[in-house]
Formats: C-alpha cells, structure tokens, sequence
C-alpha cells in the first residue's frame, strides 16, 4: 500500500521554540511542514509571513507546504519562491482565474494546488484538473486550530479520488482539518495522500507516536 505524506501544521506548534519543534518533527518521521498563511481578510485570523517562513526554511530540511489562506495569493507567490517554498495551495473561492494563480505558482518550480473549502463544490476543480498538483480539502472551516473534523468533506474526498481514477490524473489529494488517529484510516483508505494535523500532533506526549499512528493503515 501507498506511504501516506504526514504534515504537521505549524499553526500548533511552540514558535518560543520553533527551531526545536522542527527538529523533533524531523526526527519524528513527518514528511512536510504545512504553514497557514493568513491575512485577517479571507480569514479573521492572522499567521505569521515571510520573515518567519524564511527563518523555517533555514531550519527545516523537508519541504514546506504553504497554505495561502488570504484574498490575494498572487501578491505571496514571488516572496515564497525567493523563500523557496516547495508547494503552495490557494482558494479557489478567492480568484476569477485559477489557472493563472497555478501557472504562476508552477513558473517557481512549485507544486501548485487547489484548496476546496467545506461549503465548496467538489467539482470546482473540473476545469483546471490538468493543471494542478495536489488538492486540499479543508475538513474544517479555515482560520483556526483545534475544530473538529466535518463529516461532508469525507464525501467530498471520496468525490475527488473517484474522479482522479476515472481520468487517470495523478495529482495529491490532502486532508487538513480534525485528522486524528480516529479518522485518519478511513481518510487514508478513501484516497489521501497526504494528512495535516496540527493539535492532535502538538499536544500529544510523543510527535513519533502520534505521526505514526496517522499514517498505521498506509503502512499496514
């Protein structure tokens, strides 16, 4: 079986101590780092921005996976790519011209994705399928840790996976929102690829433990 990506969300971690945080994540077997950039506009939550994300790239040797969470990605995708980010992902419900957003992202060397929010139809991706990397499907409203996992957007994934498979396309689905132990089987055997979990990662007693019990069925 598949070996399933497991990114932690930063969103959850101690930045007193980042450096160290990465590093125990690092040791403790996670594949990406996902950091939530947010604008206090598309979301009512602010994140951290460039300065910081660029002090984790000094530190991090796994990509990163950046999650524009804001009303305007085009404007953050040159800073990344100075940065060197190695995957980013945008709203859709945020642009009139997805491919554009995705072509420019790709121009970087970047992987390009599509965020889908809970009240967002699978099939928004349709029209751009053949341009994307990976998909992110939001299993909780965006903005804030620590939400519980919405059961629709397990329909939602299964929606997409049948739909990749139809149209041999090979792009990532991820899953971001609620992902614990509890779920993470079920996500997996539905058809993701990668998992982001911030608090069920960050407020266990072992990260190793924890990132380990997310991806037990991929590895099974």
């Amino acid at each position: 079986m598949k070996k399933v990506l497991i990114a932690p969300s930063l969103l959850s971690a101690d930045f007193g101590r980042i450096k160290e945080e990465i590093e125990i994540l690092e040791k403790s077997g996670a594949d990406l780092l996902h950091l939530d950039v947010m604008d206090g506009h598309f979301v009512p939550n602010l994140s951290f921005g460039n300065p910081v994300i660029h002090s984790i790239k000094n530190y991090s040797t796994i990509p990163l996976d950046v999650h524009l969470m804001v009303t305007n990605p085009l404007d953050y995708i040159l800073p990344l790519a100075e940065i060197g980010v190695d995957m980013i992902s945008f709203h859709i419900e945020t642009v009139f011209h997805a491919d554009r957003i995705i072509n420019e992202i790709k121009k970087h060397r970047i992987l390009a994705g599509i965020v889908l929010n809970p009240a967002t139809h699978w099939n928004s991706i349709e029209y751009i399928s053949e341009l994307i990397d990976f998909v992110l499907i939001m299993t909780v409203n965006p903005g804030f840790g620590g939400q519980s996992f919405i059961l629709s957007g397990l329909n939602k994934l299964i929606k997409i996976n049948e739909f990749r498979s139809e149209n041999d396309y090979h792009w990532k689905i991820e899953i971001d929102g609620g992902v614990t132990d509890q779920n993470s089987d079920l996500l997996i055997q539905s058809g993701a690829d990668i998992l982001v979990s911030g608090s069920y990662i960050f407020k266990s007693n072992s990260y190793k433990d924890s990132i380990r019990s997310l991806r037990l069925c991929s590895l099974s």
